[in-house]
């Protein structure tokens, strides 16, 4: 079994910042993309980024210039730092990766995080 754990959401001031944390822990062989997506109260869950194995990223434009995506391969945990969030960044997000478990061959399993909530109200 594989598991994705975030941690880091709450409330944040418009203009401050926040650091977003998922680690996946597990029967992992290896992790190839992972990702953030958020959801707003009667909206489509949303790509917020992305980040490859190799540690390439890409960016909702909506977020671009103020969050940063990065990862550990070591520790299988992936960051978003949000700089100067904004009221409209209010959302569940949730955390992305596409792993390979021990011993099921080279299928890449897609699993999610359980959510964490981030307000970004003054």
């Amino acid at each position: 079994q594989v598991q994705l754990v975030e941690s880091g959401g709450g409330l944040v001031q418009p203009g401050g910042s926040l650091r977003l944390s998922c680690a996946a822990s597990g029967s992992i062989f290896s992790i190839n993309a992972m990702g953030w997506y958020r959801q707003a109260p009667g909206k489509q869950r949303e790509l917020v980024a992305a980040i490859t194995s190799g540690g390439m990223p890409k960016y909702a434009d909506s977020v671009k210039g103020r969050f940063t995506i990065s990862r550990d391969n070591a520790k299988n945990t992936v960051y978003l730092q949000m700089n100067s969030p904004k009221p409209e960044d209010t959302a569940v997000y949730y955390c992305n990766a596409q792993i390979r478990v021990m011993g099921a061959g080279l299928y890449e399993y897609n699993y999610w995080g359980q959510g964490t909530q981030v307000t970004v109200s003054s």
